[in-house]
């Protein structure tokens, strides 16, 4: 199954459909990350639901910070609704910026990174509603209208961005 990492990146930067305005951002060699804190994204504790990898099912929850981190975890299922991997993710305040850390799992929970490895993504901007780290992004929707909806972004090694809408799951049960 860990040849399913490479080949699924692979397949999604080809899938991924170009588009007009990039969401990432990437910083220039050697840039500094600017100062932040958690407090600056407190509008992304709670849980997310919406569409995710072909418009697939996916969700995205976090927590209130504990200490200097936030956890938060993402599962990306399957059209037919099975998950087809997870991820747990650390938002942590290190050295008077915000980095973000995860690591990826099959539905078996295996690993895709090694045991000690893990994806680090610095910070390259932040605004009110909005933090752009290293080729991901994590913002509102709707700057006016932060716990309505969230917008996450990934740019792929092949250039392309893999784009995930959601709502907050208050809000789709209050309109339900």
């Amino acid at each position: 199954m860990r040849g399913f990492f490479a080949a699924f990146w692979v397949a999604v930067g080809l899938a991924s459909a170009p588009l007009g305005a990039q969401e990432t951002r990437i910083g220039e060699e050697g840039f500094e990350s600017p100062p932040a804190a958690l407090s600056q994204v407190d509008w992304l504790i709670g849980q997310w639901a919406g569409t995710g990898i072909r418009g697939a099912p996916a969700m995205e929850s976090w927590l209130p910070p504990s200490g200097d981190t936030m956890v938060g975890t993402f599962v990306q299922q399957s059209a037919e609704g099975d998950i087809q991997f997870t991820e747990h993710l650390y938002l942590m305040e290190e050295e008077g910026t915000l980095v973000l850390r995860l690591k990826h799992f099959n539905a078996d929970l295996t690993g895709w990174e090694e045991k000690e490895g893990m994806l680090t993504f610095r910070l390259v901007a932040i605004e009110p509603c909005a933090a752009f780290f290293y080729a991901l992004t994590l913002r509102c929707a709707d700057a006016d209208k932060p716990r309505e909806g969230l917008v996450a972004a990934v740019r792929m090694k092949s250039g392309g961005e893999l784009l995930f809408r959601f709502k907050h799951m208050g809000q789709i049960s209050e309109k339900e």
